[in-house]
């Protein structure tokens, strides 16, 4: 970010932002935006407590268990869609019409199929994030050199040995790019959740915070929300670029 020219430190923007926020806050312009600095001032009051840390752990058990099995079912599936074209042209358009479509409208679906529990909100959390990690594995695999595939071929490679060796490998830049989409799609599937189908984790902090009119506490949750989800898309982001080279050899 420049400034007259100057270069500024990354994240300086959000300095600004908060600056304006703190005086949006001062000024009163809505009872809705509390000065920046009163919400940090709640957080570090809040995050301690029992239902703080009881929330945040259903919260992140939820959220790692349905990115845990859109990465596991996504990738290969992405994969074998990239490889063979009878199963791509079966489940292409599934994966588009589900990756376009409102998922929130499937909510009282997965309520009556599977219940009001976890397991619910850990379902909603895949479905959000699988189908871009599906579309960037397969878009990997269309875009790996055929020379690679045809040594693996002369070789004698198994399938599974073509799998774990030559395919995943090559196409790992695009698919750590859809994990990354995906990783930021499953936090709004995990609120969704926790909102509209059990009043657990964040998402009971969330409706009480608001249903009291407690702004500050509300933004307070929110803000380590959006850390969270900020600090893991930048890990993957880095791993994205450690194995950037992978695309260059290609």
């Amino acid at each position: 970010m420049k400034v007259f020219g100057y270069q500024l430190p990354g994240m300086s923007s959000l300095i600004l932002w908060g600056l304006l926020w703190e005086i949006v806050g001062r000024v009163g312009v809505t009872f809705f935006i509390p000065p920046l600095s009163e919400v940090f001032q709640t957080l570090f009051a809040i995050i301690g407590t029992p239902a703080f840390v009881k929330a945040l752990s259903e919260t992140a058990y939820a959220f790692s268990m349905g990115v845990f099995f859109a990465i596991v079912i996504g990738i290969p599936v992405g994969i074998l869609m990239g490889k063979s074209r009878l199963l791509d042209e079966l489940l292409l358009p599934w994966v588009n019409i589900f990756l376009s479509a409102p998922l929130t409208a499937l909510v009282p679906v997965l309520m009556v199929l599977f219940g009001f529990g976890m397991k619910s909100i850990i379902i909603t959390t895949s479905l959000f994030a699988i189908w871009i990690i599906i579309l960037n594995s397969r878009a990997g695999v269309m875009q790996i050199n055929r020379s690679l595939v045809d040594m693996a071929n002369s070789f004698g490679a198994s399938s599974w040995e073509a799998f774990t060796k030559i395919y995943f490998w090559a196409a790992l830049p695009e698919i750590l790019g859809g994990v990354r989409i995906g990783v930021i799609r499953a936090v709004k599937g995990v609120i969704i959740g926790q909102l509209l189908i059990s009043i657990v984790g964040f998402g009971a902090l969330f409706e009480l915070y608001s249903a009291n009119f407690m702004m500050t506490h509300f933004w307070a949750v929110l803000i380590v929300l959006f850390a969270l989800a900020f600090t893991i898309s930048e890990f993957l982001a880095y791993l994205e670029s450690r194995v950037a080279y992978y695309a260059a050899k290609r």
